[in-house]
């Protein structure tokens, strides 16, 4: 016992604990020796006080109070639980002491008399582990609850980013701060993009498949999502490409060097004994080492997510391809709502309506009266019986509620009995003449099929020609024309100025190449007119082509 300005004070278990611990600065934590006793309150009968009150430290803390009594705990938590005791806050306090989450020291401010030192008064704070545990507990709420965003301005700051990078990797000496900065806020902005992309489609996969709303709120919802899906797929297509190009810009201009300058830069703060042990003498070149090999996996990844690798197409096209994949999910939903609406046979709704009149019947005897003729448990006349039957009880008619055991024996055809089917006599159902139906479906594949080859032959080419040199198309040269564009533009990667392909069915070769003067042009179509840059096209009809040459370059024609 120590004797301090007249008053005695007794060591606690707390002060013992501090005396034989190691300062925190100098201890070295391994994940095998981490202890998790500061999460047991997560399992235990009385989570939800535990909970409230760890709530209420952190709180707390967030406005620089560092000691809580029971008595301002009790009051933290009044608003959620009203009646809560301050016996039952003070009795779930101590457990939470022996896991971690709290520290306990006496409370001698207020202490008057012998009586009031020996009775047990004690001033809780919040341990570093059960500030590490809220954190995480926090973070877990948060990331569950996430719905998720399509950021589409995410992708313009990348790009812009990707500018200046590619702009200090011209330099022959780049300012080290200033790339650090751009790769580390081009880290953060595409992490926030990729995470909110996966928490969006995830969320909204779960929408589709669990909304139950009226129709009209699911139709003005599905229009807002299908503008919103469609302006960043917009975004995706176009500035995605520039990413692209920028990236491969980046590779070409050894973007591995302002990555090593970044390294180098954040290793110039490492601390000795950061690193593992066998690095102690050269705490820099480790952290160096290690700051490198993230840096390069991260730019890696970032590569893999906007550039396509060779069998492995890239996380935005499969990104762009579930986002249009989910309009036709929507628009599922609205024709089965619609189906719903309409009247059309609903089971789970019939059995709903069959329970409310059970429950509405005045007596059992209407319920078994409802039973019968909801599922057909009545007599037997539905089974095939002979004409001489039906006369008897034409002349004498049974009651619908006659028993079984009382009603005349039904006489049935000893084929039913013997074989269980029964052969309706009479004549045959008349054969119906299908062939007009055949005469008309043959017509219409006969003209589809003209349609289809005139159209082939009017983009034909031959040799290369300028986009603006097909004009006047109707919709079914226009709709192949469509075709073929989309598949050459869907070919070519980043950076390609020629790209040749050929459709699904081997019947058509395309070969398109940008113009380096390129201007506008306006094709006019039956449908419409189409605005873009014009390119040097070829179009080869292989079906009406025997013994094909090999291929000549567009660059050479």
């Amino acid at each position: 016992m120590k004797v301090d300005d007249g008053h005695a004070r007794a060591p606690s278990r707390t002060d013992a604990t501090r005396e034989s611990r190691p300062p925190r600065a100098l201890t070295s934590i391994s994940v095998s020796r981490c202890n998790f006793d500061p999460f047991s309150h997560l399992t235990a009968p009385n989570v939800a006080l535990y909970r409230q009150i760890m709530r209420a430290f952190v709180d707390a803390k967030q406005q620089f109070a560092v000691h809580l009594r029971p008595e301002d705990v009790c009051d933290a938590i009044a608003a959620s639980q009203p009646d809560i005791a301050l016996t039952a806050v003070a009795e779930a306090l101590r457990p939470l002491v022996q896991w971690g989450n709290l520290r306990d020291d006496p409370d001698t401010s207020r202490v008057t008399t012998v009586e009031d030192f020996h009775r047990p008064r004690f001033l809780y704070q919040l341990t570093q582990e059960g500030e590490a545990v809220e954190r995480a507990l926090t973070a877990y709420d948060e990331h569950l609850g996430r719905r998720g965003s399509l950021q589409a301005v995410a992708l313009a700051d990348i790009a812009a980013q990707l500018r200046a990078l590619d702009e200090l990797a011209r330099q022959p000496d780049p300012d080290p701060a200033r790339v650090s900065l751009l790769l580390r806020d081009l880290v953060g902005r595409f992490s926030d993009l990729a995470d909110n992309a996966q928490a969006f489609m995830g969320s909204l996969q779960r929408t589709i498949d669990l909304y139950d709303a009226d129709v009209e709120t699911f139709r003005a919802y599905k229009d807002r999502l299908v503008e919103y899906l469609e302006r960043f797929i917009k975004d995706l297509v176009t500035v995605g490409a520039e990413i692209a190009g920028l990236l491969d810009a980046l590779d070409r201009a050894d973007v591995s060097r302002l990555l090593a300058i970044a390294a180098a830069r954040d290793a110039e703060d490492a601390a000795p004994g950061a690193m593992a042990r066998d690095d102690a003498d050269d705490p820099r070149g480790a952290a160096y080492e290690a700051g490198l090999a993230a840096s390069e996996a991260r730019w890696q990844g970032l590569r893999r997510w906007f550039v396509a690798d060779a069998g492995h197409p890239s996380q935005a096209k499969l990104l762009r391809t579930r986002a249009r994949s989910a309009i036709p999910q929507l628009l599922a939903v609205v024709a089965s709502l619609n189906e719903q609406r309409t009247g059309r046979s609903d089971r789970s709704a019939d059995f709903r309506t069959l329970a409310r009149w059970f429950a509405q019947a005045p007596d059992e005897a209407s319920m078994h009266r409802l039973w019968r003729v909801s599922f057909g448990v009545g007599s037997a006349r539905h089974l095939m019986i002979d004409a001489d039957t039906l006369t008897a009880r034409d002349e004498q008619p049974v009651a619908s509620s006659t028993p079984w055991s009382a009603a005349p024996p039904l006489e049935i055809s000893p084929r039913l009995r013997r074989t269980g089917s029964y052969e309706r006599r009479g004549r045959p159902n008349r054969i119906v003449d299908r062939a007009e139906h055949r005469r008309q479906l043959e017509q219409h594949a006969t003209r589809q099929a003209a349609e289809t080859a005139s159209a082939r032959a009017r983009l034909a080419t031959g040799s290369p020609i300028r986009l603006g040199q097909l004009d006047n198309l109707d919709s079914t040269a226009f709709g192949l024309f469509l075709t073929l564009l989309g598949d050459a533009l869907g070919a070519r990667r980043p950076g390609q100025r020629e790209v040749v392909t050929t459709t699904t069915d081997g019947t058509m070769r395309v070969r398109l190449l940008t113009l380096d003067d390129a201007a506008r042009i306006a094709i006019r179509t039956s449908s419409g007119i189409l605005h873009g840059r014009d390119h040097l096209i070829e179009i080869v009809d292989l079906a009406g082509t025997v013994g094909l040459q090999p291929a000549r370059s567009v660059l050479a024609a």
